[in-house]
């Protein structure tokens, strides 16, 4: 299992709203990762229990920078649920 399953969290409104109310976290992922080695990676790297984990792909956009075409990179997001009274803490103040 790659060590790098787990890319980054993703911080966005939604994210957070989802954090505050349905103790839901969003991460952004290896594109070849698979829910398995997400669910075991957090588990692992924060110390919680995982409750159940949903992934999206996104392609990568077609794009235009003065004349010259290219790409966006294509990216995986996984909005990971934590078990009852489970936290992870990103942003301490």
């Amino acid at each position: 299992m790659s060590s790098y399953v787990v890319v980054k969290p993703h911080i966005s409104e939604k994210g957070n709203h989802l954090g505050e109310s349905q103790n839901v976290f969003v991460f952004k992922v290896s594109i070849s990762a698979n829910k398995c080695e997400i669910k075991k990676r957090i588990q692992e790297l924060f110390s919680v229990e995982v409750e159940d984990v949903r992934v999206l792909n996104y392609k990568g956009k077609s794009r235009v920078f003065k004349g010259t075409k290219g790409k966006t990179k294509a990216f995986k997001k996984a909005y990971v649920k934590l078990k009852e009274g489970q936290d992870i803490k990103f942003l301490d103040n």
